[in-house]
């Protein structure tokens, strides 16, 4: 009998047990997904900010977490992707994670990339018209600096000798622009409701952006001086998604907005805030820079 009872009371324990540790499983879950999650560092492309082995944290509540099917994004399949409402919008200067937004190897098609994720500063809103003149970043209406100014002085220093290092050509990769990273734009991040006429500098500028809304690419007919969206002539767009610009702190070592181009808000993750451990590529601790501010 007393047997019986012991054995009772051991599937009872265990039945505990299991169901404490189901909670601890769903808890960190919903964490993970609806609040907060860790990155880390790979490469030195956020320096000084952000050193390569450093493990950051990175908040999605205040802006909203994403919600979308994983198992098909993790297939390649398109997917639509909602965020859960937040009380707080992105702000210039916030560094964020985010799904990297163009196709291995090609800049000019936007795909959702589940597994790779970048980290950079947001340099520009949605309804913000950038600018990079002489290597800074400009904010029409703005008079606040944005970005790190050393690395952007840097840049400002580059000469033709230095083409070797540092590709100066940038996005949208079109002569007749020939923007650089030291002379680029005025370019205008489009906003949700946003609408703009289509010339052919608009529709060089945005042809990513709205083929991958439309899922139709756009194409300018030089001979005819029209945009053509898939089968149809289209003369202006008004944009579904918020858009932004994002930059490296390490200007010379970034692959960023420069580059390739602008953000949908559905690929950010979330706001980066703190740096909770860190090592150095020998595997020693960097105590200094253990809960740190971001």
């Amino acid at each position: 009998m007393n047997g019986k009872k012991n054995i009772a009371k051991w599937v009872d324990r265990g039945i505990n047990v299991c169901f404490y540790f189901c909670l601890l499983v769903v808890a960190y879950v919903v964490l993970q997904v609806f609040v907060v999650t860790s990155f880390s560092i790979p490469s030195d492309s956020m320096e000084p900010t952000l050193l390569p082995g450093d493990k950051i944290l990175v908040e999605k509540c205040a802006t909203g977490a994403r919600l979308f099917d994983l198992p098909a994004a993790l297939a390649r399949e398109e997917v639509e992707i909602y965020r859960v409402p937040g009380w707080r919008k992105f702000r210039r200067n916030d560094v964020l994670v985010f799904n990297f937004p163009y196709r291995e190897g090609r800049w000019d098609s936007i795909a959702f990339d589940v597994t790779k994720y970048f980290v950079k500063r947001c340099i520009a809103l949605p309804g913000d018209t950038v600018e990079i003149r002489g290597g800074y970043y400009h904010l029409r209406g703005v008079d606040a600096p944005v970005g790190n100014l050393q690395a952007q002085a840097q840049v400002a220093a580059l000469t033709e000798a230095d083409t070797a290092r540092v590709v100066l050509d940038s996005y949208p990769w079109d002569k007749t622009l020939g923007w650089t990273i030291q002379h680029f734009g005025p370019l205008a991040v489009p906003g949700r409701g946003q609408t703009v006429r289509l010339g052919r500098e608009e529709s060089v500028l945005y042809r990513p952006l709205i083929s991958h809304e439309q899922g139709k690419w756009l194409n300018w007919r030089e001979e005819e001086g029209r945009a053509v969206l898939g089968d149809s002539v289209v003369t202006e767009y008004t944009f579904r998604e918020d858009y932004y610009f994002m930059a490296g702190d390490k200007a010379l070592n970034s692959q960023d907005s420069r580059y390739w181009g602008l953000l949908p808000e559905s690929f950010i993750v979330g706001r980066a805030f703190a740096v909770w451990w860190s090592e150095d590529e020998r595997g020693k601790v960097r105590w200094g820079r253990i809960l740190t501010h971001i």
